[in-house]
């Protein structure tokens, strides 16, 4: 069981990694954005901040699964269309301020642990995606297929996006899959 001020520094963590990259995400910043008492920090992350990062990646994973999983039973389409929402919000929500933690730390670490978190929560979400898909109707090589695909583009898209500060590019890739899984079924 994690404490409550353990609990917000690793959500303080996925905001400031969405939001600023790896290198701005810091204990101090982690307190200042959610006022957790300086004391939890070595009581709830003795191995330093690469553990902290490592929890923030698992939980940001496990976000993102947790919200797949409630369109368990849903077609394809509608699976595709949830998961494009979820960061078609994320963008528009944070005014394009915010991207994937995961990626965030996948680009800037060199850390082999680290690596293999953000591989573990990639890992996760395409095989939770591939089965959905299944489930929604497609066949599994086609469903393993297009949630790498689903994966790699959007999380492609959000970027430019991103850096844009437009929505269009994200539509654009948004669009292509939407009608790529239309033409399968």
């Amino acid at each position: 069981m994690t404490s409550k001020a353990k609990d917000l520094m690793i959500d303080g963590a996925i905001r400031l990694l969405a939001t600023r990259g790896l290198q701005a995400t810091s204990f101090t910043e982690v307190l200042e954005l959610t006022g957790a008492p300086r004391g939890s920090i070595y009581y709830h992350f003795p191995l330093g901040k690469d553990q902290m990062i490592a929890e923030a990646v698992t939980k940001a994973g496990q976000n993102t699964l947790d919200a797949l999983r409630k369109k368990a039973g849903s077609s394809a389409l509608e699976i595709t269309e949830y998961f494009l929402d979820l960061w078609r919000q994320l963008l528009t929500y944070s005014e394009f301020r915010a991207g994937c933690s995961v990626l965030a730390v996948t680009v800037a670490t060199d850390s082999p642990e680290l690596l293999e978190a953000t591989s573990n929560v990639f890992q996760k979400w395409q095989d939770t995606l591939a089965d959905l898909l299944e489930q929604g109707g497609l066949n599994e090589q086609d469903a393993k297929t297009f949630a790498l695909q689903l994966v790699v583009t959007t999380e492609g898209a959000v970027v430019v996006a991103r850096a844009q500060k437009s929505i269009k590019p994200f539509e654009t890739i948004a669009t292509q899959l939407l009608d790529q899984l239309k033409s399968k079924a």
